[in-house]
């Protein structure tokens, strides 16, 4: 699995970038808002520290501008990947864009008939937004189940699952069980993958064995 982080914050990327776990990094406008910048400054600062994908969004309704804009952004950097959202418009805007040679990530997915009309466009990337189901009293996994099960029934599809929305540790082993390809996450989120109290506790316990000791490795 693949582990984007969903932020605009670039120090905190910066410092995500330097563990070698940092896939990619998605944005939207709303990230893009907290962080008080410009949008081109931040997307192309971006780019700059990460090597793979960086999603950036589109803020047009219609297919011909959200085209123009996909191609604006898609020149900010080759590591782009504009985002659109999962309308008839977006979809044309995707095939376009995708045809043009560029990455995009359809975003806004709330339903495997989407997913399909989505890979059918050429998305580089379905973004099925799991927390915002979860929040309906719906299971956003069973939507990601659903949307695996039907790209592995056409393999011709090279459609990526993104799962999105992630709020907790556990979305993301749920996710990575139903088979998707990545997680985009808050840095928050991603950090806490690594806690554990047995393992505070087991580090605790070899240190206080080895301070017996006396030795020192350095």
């Amino acid at each position: 699995m693949k582990f984007f982080v969903d932020t605009a914050d670039i120090d905190a990327i910066r410092e995500l970038s330097e563990t070698g776990l940092l896939d990619g990094v998605t944005t939207n406008p709303s990230l893009i808002a907290k962080s008080g910048r410009d949008f081109i400054d931040v997307v192309t600062e971006i780019c700059g520290v990460v090597e793979g994908p960086v999603s950036a969004e589109v803020t047009a309704l219609d297919a011909p501008t959200m085209i123009e804009e996909g191609r604006k952004l898609a020149a900010i950097a080759e590591n782009i990947a504009v985002k659109v959202p999962l309308t008839w418009d977006g979809l044309k805007a995707c095939k376009a864009l995708t045809d043009e040679g560029h990455m995009v990530n359809v975003t806004l997915c709330f339903s495997a008939n989407q997913a399909l009309l989505a890979a059918k466009a050429g998305a580089t990337f379905i973004s099925p937004f799991i927390g915002r189901l979860d929040d309906m009293h719906l299971d956003g996994m069973e939507l990601i189940q659903d949307i695996r099960t039907i790209y592995d029934n056409y393999p011709e599809f090279g459609t990526e699952i993104l799962a999105a929305s992630i709020r907790n540790p556990n979305h993301v082993k749920d996710a990575a069980l139903a088979g998707a390809d990545v997680a985009t996450v808050p840095p928050a989120v991603l950090k806490s993958l690594v806690a554990h109290p047995l393992t505070d506790k087991g580090l605790e316990q070899f240190l206080a064995d080895w301070a017996k000791t006396g030795q020192k490795i350095l």
